[in-house]
């Protein structure tokens, strides 16, 4: 059911915050006994035919975001708790808006001003919580596998907003969303006509530190499912030990190379706090050789698409000048990430059925 998840390396779980995060899936591929779609933990859990039906929906919720009230009853009386450990803006403020928008309630947890704070486990916090009534937790946490070990505590749906090194699924769904708006736009099809097979043989280069990023693990699944053709571009010291589970064409070590043969060109956020500086002789060398300078933006097809999760430190992944580029689709990517999320939690915690492993998708509520 699950494709395999590219291999995490060694200690990039922080098994010390507790003593289960990095435990396997409560039940296979997030799903209960009657097959329901409960958690979204990885990206790979969704296939080609989950990923697309997640697109499908996003469109309408995309037109919910356009109306001048954005907003629906989808989730009118359901619970959403926001779990971070870790710093975020993007991605928090990202899964609260689209909660908001879909009518829930919405609880904002941070971990540094809570009772882990005294010396209470993570479970014992979680399971405090999820005693208010909660239908669904958004996990952010340091430690790789933290998002499934809540997942097996607490009977509600439990999404991954990032886990250590692990992956980040709804980044890489929003990433899809927006390479998808733009192909559709540039052949001058409606987006709600357009499916996933604009993905096949995409040329993609994922440029930059692959070693620490949950964001390359979970795109290079999604892209892979999808058939697009992956190139993971980084100093040796910035890949991971083994690309075993990693379903790329290849791996290159200069980045001018292959500039001139993508369709997307998708930089990595140095993770200084991960430890990176630890693999570069220094910032400013790598800036020199990966970072995306006007000069080398101008080697790009005229096509090409420049993306970056953010957020980005302009002047080492990227140059000011290339950020502002029509090409430079990172607002996109925010502006659809709302979109993506209201599908992902609608889905989730939506009328009871499957398509694709989740409840009914046939347009929310209310829309």
């Amino acid at each position: 059911m699950s494709s395999p998840s590219p291999s995490v390396p060694a200690g990039s779980s922080a098994a010390g915050a507790d003593p289960e995060p990095g435990g396997s899936d409560p039940k296979p591929g997030g799903s209960d006994a009657e097959g329901t779609r409960r958690h979204l933990l990885s990206v790979g859990e969704l296939g080609a035919e989950g990923i697309e039906e997640v697109l499908r929906v996003s469109d309408a919720f995309a037109e919910v975001g356009r109306r001048a009230i954005p907003k629906v009853p989808a989730l009118r009386g359901r619970t959403v708790v926001t779990l971070f450990a870790e710093q975020s803006t993007r991605t928090r403020l990202s899964f609260e808006t689209a909660a908001k928008r879909l009518s829930a309630d919405v609880m904002t947890f941070s971990i540094d001003s809570s009772s882990v704070k005294k010396g209470e486990s993570l479970r014992d916090t979680v399971e405090t919580v999820a005693a208010m009534g909660v239908d669904a937790f958004v996990v952010r946490h340091p430690a790789a596998g933290a998002a499934a070990a809540v997942a097996r505590w607490v009977d509600a749906s439990v999404v991954n907003a990032g886990d250590g090194w692990h992956e980040h699924p709804t980044q890489a769904l929003l990433d899809c969303y927006t390479v998808r708006e733009a192909l559709a736009a540039r052949h001058g099809r409606p987006l709600t006509e357009a499916g996933v097979e604009c993905f096949a043989g995409l040329r993609v280069g994922v440029v930059g530190d692959v070693r620490h990023s949950r964001v390359a693990r979970s795109l290079v699944l999604a892209l892979g499912a999808l058939g697009s053709e992956v190139t993971l571009v980084a100093p040796g010291s910035l890949l991971p030990p083994s690309t075993e589970g990693w379903p790329v064409a290849r791996v290159c070590y200069e980045l001018d190379a292959v500039l001139p043969e993508l369709d997307v060109c998708y930089l990595l956020r140095l993770q200084t706090e991960r430890g990176t500086g630890a693999f570069l002789p220094s910032v400013r060398e790598y800036s020199a050789r990966y970072g995306l300078s006007a000069r080398r933006a101008a080697r790009l097809p005229e096509t090409a698409l420049v993306m970056h999760p953010g957020p980005m430190n302009r002047g080492v992944e990227i140059a000011d000048d290339v950020a502002e580029l029509p090409r430079t689709v990172v607002l996109r990517q925010v502006s659809n990430g709302v979109a993506v999320r209201m599908a992902v939690l609608f889905m989730l915690l939506g009328s009871p059925g499957s398509v694709a492993g989740f409840p009914p998708s046939s347009g929310p509520t209310g829309a």
